[in-house]
């Protein structure tokens, strides 16, 4: 039983290795990766490489037979639940019988109605279906798409960096930079690989980012740049507006606003440089944004199944007052300001005591040069 369980886990762990090539390039479909294997040995591998394209289990069974192997009573490990419906491709489930498959090893169920029944199919067919916990990484894997077909709504990557002693910038505001030159090239692969950016008016005035990723070796995605603003105070001579027509640009703000003949005339230049305008409710305190519908609606109208906020601690403390952050990630630079009136990475909350606190789970640790990056993930 350790020994499958050993192996179970060797083999999910590289399909999901092999599932997140394909970050930034699905669009609203899960990274999915697949490893057939026979008496130990790895006889094809696979992953779903692009919106449209073939699924991991088709593409693991092609790369098996490339390589002059039989599938033929191998066991498959996938990363998500074979599909059981005609899509854009058809059903996977139907591959494995007709390849005769005898075991598929998953590490999560499809959450989708539409496509899920493809462990029943392989059942009737006579193939062995197992669900297996053994990899923590092949479970991740599949953690934005399950929430956004379970919720409607897109995971949320906070990110931010900060001092030792947990400030992002001095009482001045002044934070350029407190990370370094490689942590920063971490950003914007980040930046790469998510469908939406979002930011908040303080920082859009203070520092007037772009927001886009530069200096990567590939842009996976071409991140839609999203700002938070809920009276429609976005400077027009912003670099998100006069790049609106390279890189497209959300602005949300309060829905009167979006509709008020006091900002039409406004909001119809800002049309014309390509930005987009988007009116969602109040928030729950009376003020801003009502953050999940916002997400909500990035889901729904734009397809977006992943958000990294960009943002200073009034926007970050409502994404935690809402529960709205999944993940964050923390670049931690060698720094001390020893000062208490320095801004911290969240503000606006009353916790009166520890059990108030959002928590999350260490996820991993990485130094990169003199800074360590950390990465959290919300405890459930």
């Amino acid at each position: 039983m350790q020994d499958r369980e050993q192996l179970d886990r060797r083999m999910l762990d590289l399909a999901a290795r092999l599932g997140a090539r394909a970050e930034g390039y699905v669009g609203e479909n899960p990274l999915v990766g697949a490893v057939i294997v026979k008496d130990g040995r790895v006889l094809g591998l696979g992953h779903h490489r692009k919106f449209g394209a073939a699924h991991a289990e088709r593409e693991a069974i092609e790369d098996c037979k490339r390589r002059g192997n039989d599938p033929r009573g191998a066991t498959m490990y996938v990363t998500l639940e074979p599909c059981a419906h005609m899509g854009k491709q058809p059903p996977c489930a139907d591959l494995l019988v007709q390849e005769g498959i005898a075991e598929v090893v998953c590490a999560r169920k499809d959450p989708n109605s539409i496509a899920a029944g493809g462990a029943e199919k392989l059942k009737a067919a006579g193939i062995a279906v197992r669900f297996s916990d053994a990899s923590s990484a092949a479970i991740a894997l599949g953690d934005p798409f399950v929430k956004r077909i379970t919720t409607g709504l897109p995971w949320v990557i906070a990110k931010w960096a900060q001092t030792i002693d947990g400030r992002i910038a001095t009482r001045s505001g002044e934070s350029k930079w407190i990370s370094s030159d490689r942590s920063r090239r971490r950003v914007h692969a980040i930046r790469a690989r998510v469908d939406a950016v979002l930011t908040g008016m303080g920082t859009v005035l203070a520092d007037n980012p772009m927001l886009t990723a530069r200096d990567v070796r590939k842009v996976r995605s071409r991140a839609l740049r999203v700002a938070a603003d809920s009276d429609l105070d976005i400077p027009e001579s912003s670099e998100l507006v006069k790049t609106a027509r390279q890189v497209p640009v959300v602005v949300a703000c309060e829905r009167e606003i979006a509709k008020s003949e006091i900002t039409r005339e406004k909001r119809e230049r800002l049309e014309a440089a390509g930005v987009r305008i988007v009116g969602v409710g109040v928030g729950a305190k009376g003020t801003g944004i009502d953050l999940r519908e916002l997400l909500k609606a990035l889901a729904s109208q734009f397809g977006v199944l992943s958000v990294l906020v960009e943002a200073g601690p009034g926007l970050i403390g409502s994404m935690i007052d809402g529960d709205l952050i999944d993940e964050l990630r923390v670049y931690v630079a060698p720094l001390m300001l020893g000062d208490e009136m320095a801004r911290s990475a969240a503000a606006g909350r009353i916790a009166p005591s520890l059990s108030a606190a959002q928590r999350f789970r260490l996820v991993r640790s990485k130094v990169i040069e003199n800074d360590l990056e950390v990465v959290y993930r919300k405890r459930t």
